[in-house]
């Protein structure tokens, strides 16, 4: 069976068909990076860095794009507020944001565009769609003309004209239809700026994910994600702009997450229920609360809650405890008993099941369920009698396999020992020495993620257990 995507475009399942045989390529909006993420930032990050990793179980060579929009008006008012540069700003909530994610069991993206980084490449495309037509200046601002593209609203399965019922001008904008959105704005006196053919000024956030999107990936590009919230307007401008500017289909298949409630209310600044990633993981094992976001199909809405976040603490001790169970008996088996087929066929029966539901829109509540069927079958074998290390081994791997597509490592920091980290700490010497800063990068990840803490001094580099 191939993998089934939910494709927002169609409103339905469909089979997934790369554009380049053996490959996909993923873009999936990133944050704006003036504070702490919350859970509801997370849940996609979590969620399509599942897609991700399962792609890659299936032996998909994936590229993986996730971009931070480091200037817009948020920024910019947290930096006055706080009395600092806007580019200060955003460096220290992006190391927040990698902290985050990497406590979550995420990989980084292959790469992390920024924005200010591609300020030539916005003004370009802007450039190329006012000359076709579809942008137009106005007193220093650039506007995209909705109604040129014929296609506006597909992707929100909304006309033109029901979504300009609920679009508004504001007195600042002059704009020649209410539906119409800034490509570029023009700058106030004392904001951050760069020069443009229209004037002094900084990009509209949706032109950003647009430029990015293809410099990186290309001009079509196989899945476009992120949260429900962003299918329209955000989503809808990017579709807008990419193809106006290209001829071509900008994604073929677009996914979003569902929401996150907070005991059952939605979450907001204004009922106080706001949480931050940063907080609840000093509460909370990261592992647990990615746990907790996969047990809910990443489409549907998710309650957060006391009970429910210690429900999913008890159901991954439940893997774990068999996990452990497992080493534990590998290492004083005998090797006996006369059933190994038996049991690994049981044990392939897990993994059938496990892929079926991955394979359906990448249903991980399903998934898990064929692990914890995979558990059980476990214990029922480690009160055999005699066992055989073959089939012990083979429930060890597969546990490791398919957790590992959860993003939810098994082993406990303790098992990765002094020299263990010394001899990654070595590679990462070497790697350094060599330029290959990429290696150095993701060692440094890899430890940080296990609770270990490098320190780069002028005697040498230093571990701690964080």
């Amino acid at each position: 069976m191939s993998i089934q995507i939910y494709n927002t475009l169609t409103r339905k399942k469909e089979p997934f068909i790369p554009l380049e045989e053996g490959k996909v390529k993923i873009y999936v909006c990133g944050p704006t990076v003036y504070n702490y993420i919350h859970i509801g930032n997370a849940r996609p990050v979590i969620a399509f860095d599942t897609v991700r990793r399962y792609f890659a179980y299936k032996g998909y060579d994936v590229t993986y794009i996730s971009n931070f929009t480091d200037v817009d008006d948020k920024i910019i008012q947290a930096a006055n507020e706080l009395g600092e540069e806007v580019g200060e700003l955003t460096d220290r909530f992006i190391d927040a944001y990698f902290e985050d994610i990497l406590a979550l069991g995420c990989t980084k993206a292959d790469a992390h565009p920024r924005v200010t980084d591609h300020i030539d490449d916005i003004i370009q495309f802007i450039s190329v769609l006012i000359d076709k037509g579809y942008a137009y200046e106005s007193e220093g601002d650039v506007y995209y003309r909705t109604r040129k593209f014929e296609g506006y609203g597909k992707l929100s399965h909304q006309s033109i004209d029901e979504l300009r019922v609920g679009a508004r001008i504001e007195e600042s904008e002059i704009k020649e239809n209410a539906l119409d959105f800034a490509l570029w704005k023009s700058a106030k006196e004392g904001e951050i700026s760069w020069e443009s053919p229209w004037g002094a000024g900084r990009p509209g956030w949706h032109i950003e994910c647009s430029v990015m999107a293809r410099e990186h990936l290309g001009d079509t590009i196989d899945i476009h994600a992120g949260g429900q919230d962003l299918t329209f307007p955000h989503h809808e401008n990017e579709i807008a702009q990419s193809e106006a500017m290209t001829g071509k289909m900008f994604a073929r298949y677009w996914m979003h997450n569902g929401y996150i409630n907070i005991e059952n209310e939605k979450m907001s600044k204004s009922l106080g229920n706001f949480v931050l990633v940063n907080d609840i993981r000093k509460q909370v094992d990261p592992k647990v609360l990615r746990f907790f976001m996969l047990s809910v199909h990443y489409r549907h809405p998710v309650n957060f809650s006391q009970d429910l976040v210690e429900s999913a603490a008890n159901g991954l001790d439940r893997i774990q405890t068999a996990y452990n169970n497992l080493k534990h008996r590998l290492s004083t088996s005998a090797d006996l008993g006369d059933q190994k087929d038996i049991w690994m066929h049981k044990v392939d029966e897990q993994i059938t099941a496990f892929e079926q539901a991955m394979d359906d829109d990448f249903n991980t509540a399903n998934g898990i369920a064929a692990i914890f069927e995979l558990v059980k079958l476990a214990n029922v074998y480690l009160l055999e009698k005699n066992t055989q290390a073959e089939v012990l081994t083979y429930f060890i791997e597969t546990l490791e396999r398919l957790m590992d597509v959860l993003g939810i490592s098994l082993e406990s920091e303790t098992d990765l020992l002094d020299q263990d980290i010394e001899a990654l700490i070595e590679e990462r010497l070497d790697a350094r020495k060599n330029r290959n800063f990429a290696r150095a990068d993701e060692i440094r990840d890899e430890l940080k993620a296990k609770g270990i803490l490098l320190e780069d001094t002028a005697q040498g580099t230093r571990w701690k257990r964080g």
